[in-house]
């Protein structure tokens, strides 16, 4: 006997025209909603830095620009050094998502496929640092770069101190473990039966079939270190270093308000254009470890 699927309006109901009427009206206006909660942030940081000085100041504000302004984007490109610090960030955050991707991939790899012992434990002991709070960290990160262990070095005003840092990502690893336990296995033993290595598995096998959740990994490790402020401010004393989360606060004195908006905008183009190319491979990701393949 098949159930029938209890819902808020009726389908006798939504039949009708009335019903179909008032079912898309509110539909449309859920959406419209939603939409502007989202976008109106978007419009006002955009608009507020065509706007003069006065008239961003001024209570109440104005929701339409009364002249348009387009000098506060190329002050803050010049002024703000912009593109030194957007490239400062651009190889902060290449770096960090190439180590982690690397090791992450290896270490679940590992852990899923390979059966070590006491993986169970090193896989527990992993996960238990998600409970520790990323700023009691912040402290033994510092004084471990400051003084590399064993080779007695500085990663200070280096980027490989934002690199290596990062590759200690435990639930980027766990994203790639689950996903890793839910592949097929009798794709990976018939490669093995062809004469594939471990090592030529991961390459030719489950790296191609995971590309999914390495889209989601990649972008959890860019967004991360893009919007990263208290770490990459404790590493970089060298201001021509510095990223641009950590350049807009700091060349931010005696800077109109308005540069500094567009400056803001500027410094978050490439995280919104890095999403919407992506956004297929995340959501992709995200349905693929919900499911068995």
């Amino acid at each position: 006997m098949s159930s029938a699927t209890r819902t808020l309006i009726s389908p006798a109901t939504l039949a009708r025209p009335r019903g179909k009427a008032i079912y898309w009206t509110v539909f449309t206006g859920v959406v419209l909603l939603f939409a502007l909660a989202f976008l109106f942030p978007v419009y006002w940081m955009v608009t507020g830095a065509m706007k003069s000085p006065d008239e961003v100041a001024q209570t109440p504000p104005t929701l339409i620009p009364h002249h348009w302004h387009l000098t506060g984007y190329t002050d803050a490109w010049d002024l703000m050094q912009l593109p030194q610090h957007l490239w400062n960030t651009v190889v902060q955050a290449a770096g960090a998502w190439a180590f982690q991707l690397v090791f992450c991939t290896a270490a679940a790899y590992a852990l899923s496929k390979l059966k070590p012992a006491f993986g169970k434990v090193i896989l527990g002991g992993i996960l238990a640092t998600l409970m520790v709070p990323a700023q009691a960290l912040v402290v033994p990160k510092y004084l471990t770069v400051a003084d590399l262990p064993f080779i007695h070095t500085s990663l200070l005003n280096d980027p490989l101190g934002i690199w290596l840092p990062a590759v200690a990502n435990a639930f980027n690893l766990y994203l790639l473990k689950r996903f890793f336990d839910q592949l097929p296995r009798d794709v990976l033993e018939a490669a093995e039966i062809d004469g594939a290595g471990k090592l030529r598995i991961l390459w030719s096998v489950v790296l191609p079939m995971s590309r999914p959740v390495l889209g989601v990994v990649s972008i959890f490790a860019l967004v991360a270190v893009w919007q990263d402020f208290l770490w990459p401010l404790m590493v970089f004393s060298d201001t021509d270093k510095q990223p641009i989360s950590v350049a807009l606060v700091q060349l931010s004195q005696n800077i109109q308000l308005t540069v500094l908006i567009a400056a803001m905008v500027i410094a978050s183009i490439p995280m919104v254009a890095l999403f919407l190319v992506f956004q297929r491979h995340i959501i992709a990701g995200i349905s693929a470890g919900s499911t068995k393949g």
